[in-house]
């Protein structure tokens, strides 16, 4: 069998690594991973400070999701989910629409978060054309990322990311993001509404992969309301900030007024499997209630709600809506506002802000963005203390699973504090 060493050198020559330069270092190899740690070769042990990617809400390795996928394993892997169903989907089912509004009619499964977007923009698209409208105008927030399929990266922010594909993404009007009391995004979603607009996607009070950019409730209630006056439809992608992000099971469940689709993704399965769902209202779905056959949603996936990850899913959301679990979230978001109340921010602090479980310290640079100029500095500083956090451009973020200590929250606390010292130094 192969020495570690030598499987480092098969994935430099086999593998292409996502958002990564082909001629970069090697990549870390990962032996294991327990709780809130990745254990590395040489046995080193790195704090997952941003949960892989976001995904990984209850640590690695949880037991109790571990076993339920093995259990499901012995009994069902996989079947067509085109006229057959299993019992994994179906409980998921009637626990998801339990959560969300009392409106959503209709689960579709798809594969991860971009694909359940896509599915959402095609279905937002497919019922004004079951209705007879000619409603073409879909509206997102300037900043948006939705995903790297060409769906969702049209209706996500023009740039690094999609420049190679612009001439094939399709238009889309882009409000600006809110500032201050969000009058600016207010006022630009008005002009912009008419009885065209199809649809308006945002992530709902954060913008992931943008910075951690925060907003509003109060903000985008009125946005919702102003596109549903309109006639339109309203989708949110809660890929990244469902299952417990911001202090409550969904963002929107800050909201007065409700979305009409949900696309749901990364912590639904605990980080274990991949897997999107497309959750939709009574509204839409009877759109698609006809005998028609042009009006039949044709869109599917090979692995539509796969029954291991469907139990990875299950299990999850019993270890979500504990009280244990429900404490801990209460106790994160806590944390992270003690430690902004007691955070003397330097010079090099352009601003600190946090929503539930998210924490993050954008700091002031002259190349803002992703392609951040400090981005390697911060990720370099942090790794050699063994925490994994992968900053967006100049901000440095913290999104943990929910087992982390108040110990180990300190931890990073102190090191934040400590790259800040050096920063201010060097500045």
């Amino acid at each position: 069998m192969l020495g570690l060493t030598n499987w480092n050198k098969v994935d430099r020559k086999n593998i292409w690594h996502p958002f990564s330069p082909l001629a970069g270092t090697d990549p870390l190899m990962v032996n294991s991973a327990k709780g809130i740690y990745l254990h590395l070769k040489n046995g080193r042990k790195v704090m997952d400070a941003i949960s892989s990617w976001w995904v990984n809400i209850h640590g690695h390795a949880n037991p109790k999701i571990a076993s339920a996928i093995g259990k499901q394993a012995h009994t069902l892997e996989q079947v067509i989910f085109a006229g057959f169903t299993h019992k994994p989907a179906a409980v998921l089912s009637k626990s998801l629409l339990k959560l969300l509004p009392s409106d959503q009619s209709k689960l579709f499964f798809s594969d991860d978060g971009s694909t359940s977007v896509e599915v959402a923009l095609k279905l937002a698209i497919h019922y004004w054309k079951n209705k007879g409208v000619a409603r073409k105008q879909l509206i997102a927030l300037e900043g948006a990322y939705h995903g790297d399929t060409f769906g969702s990266m049209s209706v996500g922010s023009r740039g690094i990311f999609s420049d190679p594909y612009a001439p094939y993404l399709f238009d889309v009007t882009f409000v600006p993001f809110p500032v201050g009391n969000g009058q600016n995004t207010i006022d630009a979603m008005k002009a912009a509404v008419s009885d065209n607009t199809a649809a308006f996607i945002f992530e709902p009070l954060v913008q992931g992969a943008s910075g951690m950019r925060m907003y509003s409730a109060k903000v985008l209630d009125e946005l919702v309301s102003i596109v549903k006056k309109a006639g339109g439809l309203c989708i949110a992608d809660e890929v990244m900030t469902g299952f417990g992000r911001t202090g409550k099971v969904f963002a929107c469940d800050h909201l007065k007024n409700k979305p009409d689709l949900f696309c749901l993704s990364k912590g639904i399965t605990g980080g274990f499997l991949p897997m999107g769902v497309t959750s939709v209202n009574e509204k839409v779905v009877k759109a698609f209630s006809a005998e028609e056959v042009e009006k039949i949603f044709f869109h599917g996936h090979s692995y539509t709600a796969n029954p291991l990850a469907c139990a990875a899913a299950n299990a999850s959301m019993k270890i979500l809506l504990g009280s244990r679990t429900k404490s801990s979230i209460a106790r994160i978001t806590n944390r992270h506002l003690d430690f902004m109340k007691v955070f003397k921010a330097p010079e090099s602090v352009a601003d600190v802000r946090a929503c539930g479980t998210i924490l993050a310290i954008e700091l002031k640079v002259d190349d803002a963005g992703y392609t951040s100029g400090i981005k390697d500095k911060i990720y370099k500083f942090f790794m050699e203390r063994d925490i994994l956090l992968r900053p967006l451009g100049n901000v440095i973020y913290v999104l943990p699973p929910y087992i982390i200590t108040d110990v180990q929250l300190e931890r990073i606390y102190s090191a934040i504090r400590e790259f800040l010292v050096e920063t201010e130094k060097v500045g």
